[in-house]
Order: structure tokens, then C-alpha cells, then sequence
């Protein structure tokens, strides 16, 4: 048999020319978003002030499988896909285990991250609507950074809302977001209502995405020709991302080899629903198996000990509720560095597939997470972001269980971004001051406590 080569390219030929859209093949589809004083199924008219018209139409469709990616759109992603997917050899001698490690490769792009998969596709239709400019919120700035990158593409403006602990952590994330035009506020601000209600009952917080989430929609729907959009959560994110997971399984495919277990980080769900997305829609037709694994952080554990109900998607309480795994949107995460993984709930596709048991969750601790990231940095080759590096710890895991049994396991796991502009999380790590932030019963108790009633 051939060997296998360390990175297996397809070409622009072979690139996916449809997004799968994997609500089709679900028997259960994800619960619908409702209005939060009627608590009645959100309508396009209803989101229309908030969301752009084509991706309302694609957050709302449970049923089409292929959605056609705009040629426009693939132009933009021949810049950067198709992304490698590369064959872990050097961490597989390291570990001296007989499972087989791959992990697709989303950093090679000049936002660092998966993120950009999202933005221009969100980008191209906002310019098609004639809009001026969108507002979003980004967590570790890499969704910030990516649609920085995409309305400089297509002339838009574009206003930022940043949670406050990562404007304050990551300030060269911030200062490649300025330097594609975008503005960057940290959240919560005084410039909104909602911002100054938060600041007013939290006095001195470093912010949450669902804060930085209730500031944005605000800022898009009192200023004329703005909307909202958002890098993870929603259905239509999850299907723009599904450009990872088609091509890493026609990468896949084109060796024979087929994965035992899928492995990606979770925090809102949009790069581990697009790397499982094909994978996913085999398992859901019975057409094959696989053991699909999201791992969240200990400090935010949406899936490992959040309850699954309707929620708020933000914490000011003025978004649409949203069924997912929740903690509360008025939980506010401890200040870890893995600032894309820091958002109360989950996807409500993701959250569907995980209650039907199609997939499973694990939570990790920070530092942890940083001893995985330095392992793989020092044989691999690339810096991670540390939410990347939450896929890396339990691939790793996985493999040492495998150096235990004997069992030759196929290992996928997603390599969501580098991690160049979370050096100060590096350094607090090799200088023994980084902290394992876990809440405890009570804090999860007291935000969960305030869930809306759903009947």
C-alpha cells in the first residue's frame, strides 16, 4: 500500500462547490428559535431586522442537504483552500502508539483561524442586500479578525464588540481587526443601553460573549443599513463550516482510510459541527459509524454540565431563545485564555445530535490543555490556539489509550488555528501561573436558576 504522505492536498477541482447542510439527514430536527415574549417559532420576518435575507433563508432550512456556495465565495476561498490535511507521524513516534493521527489544518489563512470559511460567506450576501455594515462580537478575536478581513473584501464597515478580558489579553488580535478597517470596542461599554445595564449589575466585569452578543444586535438594529452576524451557534455557520469536514473526508477517501473517532473543540459549536458535518450525515443514514468526541473547557462545560432547555443566546436578554445546552446566559465564564470556547450554550443542532446520543463531550482544564498544546508545538511544528489545543489533549488521550490496548485506531481531529497571538497565555503557562478555573455547583445553580419558562 502506498504511504500515506505527511499533508494530502486536493485540488481547486476537487474543492466542495456545495456546503452540506446536515439538518436534512437529522430524523429530530434542532428546536426552532422563538420569540422571546411570544415564545412562537421566529419567522424570517421577525429575524429580518436583525440578519441579512439569504441567511435567514439558510438558518431556517432543515430540509435542503446541498446548498450551492456562490462562485464568488470560492474565488475568495481558492486563496487559502483547500487546507491540508496533514498526518500526525512525528506526535505518533513521540507518543509510540499504534493509532493513526490526522488533523486538518484551518490556520493558513491571514486570520489564523476557520473562522474566515464563515465571514465571507456572511460578508458576500451583506453586500448583495446593499447593506452598509454589519456588527458582530468576537471571543478571542479570531471571528473578529476573519470578518475584519472579509468586509475589507467586500467594502463594508464593520463594528466589533471584543469581550473585555481578550481585548485585554490579545491586544495584536485586535490591532490586525484595526488594521482591515474594522472597529474594535471591548464589551461590555458605555456605548450601548445593554452595555451600561451590564456594567451597572456587574461592576468591573471582564465580559462574556452573550454580553458582547446583546451590544452588537443592539448597534445593528438602531443604525439603518446594518446587520448582525455572528461566527458560531447558528445553523448557517454550521453549514458555511461544513467546507472542513467535506474536504478532509474526499482527502480521506482518496487513501482509503476511514477515521474510528472525529475529535474538536466546542465552545459554540461552528468548527466541530463543519469538520463532522459528512461524517455526521453518514451516521445519522446508517451508512457508517463513528465515535464523534467535542471537548469544551472545564471553566465553560456547556455540554458536561449545562442543562438542555431554552435559553437567551445573550446575556442582555433581547436575542431570540435558542434550545441548546446552556449554563445560563447570565453565567459569566472565568477569564481562561481560550476565549472562543467562553460562550454559555451550544448549537442547537450540535445540542440535538449530543441529547440523541450521536455524539459525546468531555470537559478539560486549562492547563491541561497548554501541557497538550507544548507537546504537539514541539513535534508538529505549528503553535496551536488553545482552543485547538482542547482537540489536541484528548487526541492525545485517546492515542495513549490506544499504546495501552494495542488498538490501531484512526484518530481525526481539528486544528482549528494557530496560536501566535496567545503568547501571553504561553507565558503565564511556563511560568507556572496559569490557574484551572472550574465552577463550582453553586455558581452553575445560580445561573441556571434564571432559565426562562418554556413550556
Amino acid at each position: 500500500m502506498e504511504k500515506i504522505p505527511y499533508k494530502i492536498y486536493l485540488n481547486e477541482t476537487e474543492m466542495p462547490k456545495a456546503w452540506y447542510n446536515v439538518r436534512a439527514d437529522m430524523k429530530k430536527k434542532p428546536a426552532p428559535l422563538i420569540h422571546p415574549g411570544t415564545h412562537q417559532p421566529m419567522t424570517a420576518a421577525d429575524l429580518a431586522p436583525v440578519f441579512c435575507e439569504e441567511l435567514i433563508a439558510q438558518e431556517l432550512d432543515n430540509t435542503t442537504p446541498y446548498i450551492e456556495i456562490p462562485e464568488e465565495i470560492r474565488e475568495f476561498y481558492k486563496m487559502y483552500r483547500p487546507s491540508p490535511l496533514v498526518r500526525a507521524y512525528c506526535l505518533e513516534e513521540k507518543l509510540q502508539t499504534p493509532a493513526k493521527i490526522y488533523y486538518k489544518f484551518e490556520g493558513n489563512n491571514t486570520s489564523g483561524s476557520h473562522k474566515l470559511n464563515s465571514s465571507i460567506a456572511q460578508a458576500y450576501y451583506a453586500k448583495k442586500q446593499g447593506l452598509k455594515g454589519v456588527t458582530t462580537v468576537t471571543g478571542a478575536g479570531q471571528w473578529g479578525t476573519a470578518l475584519s478581513m472579509a468586509c475589507s473584501y467586500f467594502g463594508l464597515d464593520c463594528k466589533v464588540y471584543m469581550v473585555k478580558v481578550s481585548y485585554e489579553q490579545k491586544p495584536f488580535r485586535r490591532e490586525v481587526m484595526r488594521t482591515y478597517g474594522a472597529s474594535v470596542t471591548p464589551s461590555p461599554s458605555m456605548e450601548t443601553e445593554i452595555g451600561r445595564k451590564i456594567l451597572a449589575a456587574h461592576p468591573g466585569t471582564t465580559g462574556s460573549l452573550g454580553c458582547a452578543i446583546s451590544e452588537a444586535v443592539e448597534v445593528a438594529t438602531t443604525n439603518e443599513g446594518y446587520r448582525y452576524v455572528l461566527g458560531s451557534v447558528l445553523n448557517q455557520v454550521l453549514l458555511h463550516q461544513s467546507v472542513i469536514g467535506l474536504e478532509a473526508k474526499a482527502a480521506l477517501d482518496k487513501y482509503g482510510v476511514k477515521p474510528d473517532m472525529i475529535i474538536g473543540c466546542a465552545g459554540g459549536g461552528s468548527n466541530l459541527g463543519g469538520l463532522i458535518a459528512p461524517f455526521m450525515g453518514e451516521k445519522l443514514r446508517g451508512e457508517a459509524d463513528y465515535r464523534i468526541i467535542a471537548v469544551e473547557p472545564a471553566s465553560c462545560p456547556s455540554f458536561t454540565r449545562g442543562k438542555y432547555a431554552y435559553d437567551f443566546c445573550d446575556t442582555g436578554m433581547v436575542c431570540p431563545l435558542a434550545k441548546m445546552y446552556t449554563l445560563g446566559c447570565d453565567f459569566i465564564p472565568a477569564p481562561n485564555h481560550a476565549g472562543g470556547l467562553r460562550y454559555h450554550g451550544m448549537s442547537p443542532v450540535l445540542s440535538e445530535l449530543y441529547d440523541g446520543g450521536f455524539m459525546e463531550a468531555v470537559s478539560v482544564p486549562q492547563t491541561k490543555v497548554f501541557e497538550a498544546a507544548e507537546q504537539f508545538a514541539r513535534v508538529e511544528g505549528i503553535l496551536p490556539a488553545p482552543e485547538s489545543a482542547h482537540a489536541i489533549r484528548v487526541a492525545i488521550d485517546e492515542a495513549l489509550k490506544c499504546k495501552e490496548t494495542g488498538e490501531e485506531k484512526t484518530i481525526l481531529f481539528g486544528l482549528t488555528g494557530t496560536g501566535y497571538f496567545d503568547l501571553v497565555a504561553y507565558e503565564q503557562f511556563h511560568n507556572g501561573t496559569m490557574e484551572d478555573y472550574i465552577p463550582t455547583d453553586e455558581d452553575l445553580k445560580a445561573s441556571l436558576a434564571k432559565l426562562p419558562p418554556v413550556d
